[in-house]
Parts: structure tokens; sequence; C-alpha cells
């Protein structure tokens, strides 16, 4: 069983904390990172040192960091690289992951996998074990549909988006008419608390799209 470590900022990985321990039997653990950065930090590297993060919190197997900042993610990863850690998923998307050539340069010397990830619901097959096993219980959903006289009678979830918005569409689609509850799916992860991007075609848009089409599919497979 992989352990994973959840790194914080202000709202940013609370929710996927939570999730991770009511919805796994993964070993999880946080640390959190000033929630107010400056927009631009010319020295990353003394910068984190000057934070004084527990290095042996960057020994997990699979590190999930919610930076939300360029100029800190490969630093980052290096101490990750430094300390054992097997994978390190950057949230939030390239833009604010850091540079490719910096990020390339890093895997490549420490062996150690990066994925970067718009929203963590999108996380699926790996090329990486560690990221693999992550995603037997959390990323792209799959859910299980069992139907009676045109009613959804349950939903199992079987894979779900970190977050906790599959759990919360599972609970809630229980009793809709069959016919609707591709678009009810959709719109019930757009209405939960999710941190993705609002007013994109990406983000929470492409959240509930994934929802939308794992209900369709296991419709199709219902019982």
């Amino acid at each position: 069983m992989i352990s994973i470590g959840v790194l914080t900022r202000g709202k940013y990985g609370l929710r996927l904390i939570e999730n991770i321990r009511n919805s796994s039997g993964f070993k999880v653990s946080s640390l959190e990172l000033p929630e107010s950065l400056p927009d631009f930090i010319e020295e990353p590297e003394e910068f984190i040192k000057g934070l004084d993060l527990d290095k042996t919190f960057f020994s997990n197997d699979l590190i999930i960091a919610y930076i939300m900042h360029p100029d800190l993610a490969p630093e980052i990863v290096r101490l990750a690289g430094e300390n054992g850690a097997h994978a390190v998923i950057i949230a939030g998307g390239a833009a604010i992951a850091g540079g490719r050539d910096e990020l390339l340069n890093l895997s490549e010397k420490y062996g150690i996998h990066i994925e970067i990830h718009e929203i963590c619901c999108d996380i699926g097959q790996s090329s990486n074990s560690t990221v693999t096993e992550f995603a037997t219980c959390f990323g792209r959903p799959q859910i299980h549909i069992t139907t009676k006289d045109g009613l959804i009678s349950t939903v199992k979830v079987i894979r779900g988006a970190p977050c906790g918005s599959t759990w919360h569409m599972a609970k809630n689609l229980v009793g809709s008419k069959t016919d609707e509850a591709p678009a009810k799916g959709g719109l019930l992860v757009q209405q939960y608390p999710c941190r993705a991007i609002r007013g994109t075609k990406g983000g929470i848009h492409k959240a509930a799209k994934f929802h939308k089409e794992a209900v369709e599919k296991a419709l199709k497979e219902s019982d």
C-alpha cells in the first residue's frame, strides 16, 4: 500500500486529504505551504530553504502538490527526488507547474515520475506503478449502477475524483430517472464545491463531462 503526501496551500488540497482517508486504505500525510506567496520568486531554492519544510514528508511514495506557483514547483520536485519519492503529481495545470525542460531534467536526474494535471479527476493509467496504484481508487471516474423500473437503485464508486465529487454525485443520483441521470451527474459535480477553475472550457466543465460520460457508460453496463 503506497504512502501519499499532500502538499497544501490555503484551501487547495484539504478536501483531497479528507477523501483519501475516508475512501481508501492509503496512508496520507500533509504539509502546508504559505497561502500568500510573492507573484515572482527570484531565488526559489533559497525561498524553499527559508520555509524549513520537514524533509521526511518528501519520502512518501507519491507527492501530490497543490503549489499553484510556477517558481516553486521545480524545487518541490527536487526535494521529492532527493528524499526518495517515486512520483509527483502537480495539480493545477502546466501554466503553474514550472518550466517543462527543468522538470524533465529533474525527472531524469532523480528517476522520479512527474505528472501534471489541470484537474485531478483526469488521472488515469500511468507508466508509473505508484500513480497506477493511486488510480485504482482515485482519478478518472468509474461507477457501477443498478436500475429498477427506469430509476437508479444504487451507484457504487469504483474510482472517483480525488476531491470527493464522484461520491457526492453517486449519493444524489439514487432515485433519478435513468434518461436524466447523465446530465444530472454532470450538474451535481458542477454544484459540488470543487476547486477546479470555473468560467473556462476546462476546469469544472471538464470534470462534469468526465462524470456525465461515466454515468452513460455505467448505464449501458447496468444490471
